[in-house]
């Protein structure tokens, strides 16, 4: 439900808090409409998956994945990080080198090959698992932010609430009160890349 990030893109670093909460296909329309969210406001990302062959970034519970939102491409690494946070360290890319990588060249992003390298993982055995696609909307609540996503990957859909903050004990009580509110059930949600290669693991059986 909780997750920590330390941001890294370049040299520059933060702490992010975040917690997290599955929804039912009826409580995130009943949530769109209450907070009468226009479909403009919806944004569509996309986020590409990594590994290699052997799942090697899995096995040392890390991932690595290349997002397109909005015209803009980033390559973001997250690596366990003391306690329950995360290492995040992020490129920009260009759009040619994403279609690129896409089609079977070689990532290049340059903070993010060096954390690879102190993993032991050369950026040539990476391979693309597959996408998922996120519909997304972001609103401003209590101090912090709501963020509504409808995730589409393989044969599945799933629907996520968000809320990120700056003071954990404060977050988490905003978060329990407003699920409590609209008669939600607190339900554990993985990492979005966790739950796809759950489903990639169900699939290839």
């Amino acid at each position: 439900m909780i997750s920590k990030k330390e941001r890294v893109i370049g040299m520059a670093q933060q702490l992010e808090i975040e917690f997290k909460n599955l929804l039912s296909k009826e409580e995130y329309e009943a949530l769109c409409t209450t907070f009468a969210i226009p479909n403009e406001d919806f944004h569509e990302q996309a986020n590409h998956y990594f590994d290699t062959a052997d799942f090697r970034l899995k096995k040392v519970r890390s991932g690595l994945r290349i997002r397109e939102v909005q015209n803009r491409f980033e390559c973001t690494l997250k690596e366990p990080a003391a306690g329950i946070g995360l290492l995040e360290t992020t490129d920009l890319l260009t759009e040619e080198h994403v279609n690129a990588v896409l089609n079977g060249t070689t990532l290049k992003a340059d903070e993010v090959d060096i954390r690879l390298k102190k993993l032991q993982i050369n950026p040539a055995d990476l391979q693309l698992l597959g996408t998922l696609f996120t519909k997304r909307a972001e609103i401003k609540y209590n101090g912090g932010l709501l963020v509504f996503d409808h995730s589409r990957y393989l044969d599945t859909d799933d629907y996520e609430l968000e809320f990120e903050v700056t003071n954990e004990e404060t977050g988490r009580l905003i978060f329990e009160e407003f699920l409590a509110k609209h008669s939600i059930p607190i339900r554990l949600a993985d990492k979005k890349i966790a739950r796809f290669m759950a489903a990639v693991n169900k699939k290839r059986g």
